[in-house]
């Protein structure tokens, strides 16, 4: 699966989803690049899921008709996350177009 990690998303969680290719919104040169057209693009390019810490995207955003599904993270701190990344893996293999799952990681 193609995943995006959105500026906010340490980047060591890409370690923990070696089954998947992961891509940092840096890399694709969208570091300011805001939600909407952050979303749009990364569709253009064949994403399937953008993980993010960006809690107000859900609200900000409508997923319906988008080819691309959201993780969304509860923390960027790198701590906590580094602790679940078998709960982040199993959130991004569910993910299906247009979804969004919000990942509950503060302990």
């Amino acid at each position: 699966m193609k995943i995006l990690f959105d500026h906010n998303v340490p980047y060591g969680l890409r370690l923990g989803l070696t089954s998947h290719t992961v891509w940092l919104a840096d890399e694709m040169g969208w570091a300011e690049v805001s939600n909407g057209e952050l979303l749009r693009a990364a569709e253009a390019a064949g994403f399937e899921v953008m993980v993010t810490c960006d809690q107000s995207i859900s609200y900000q955003q409508n997923l319906r008709g988008r080819t691309l599904a959201l993780v969304v993270l509860d923390t960027n701190n790198w701590q906590t996350i580094k602790k679940q990344p078998l709960v982040i893996a199993a959130a991004v293999d569910r993910a299906t177009p247009g979804s969004f799952e919000l990942l509950s990681l503060r302990v």
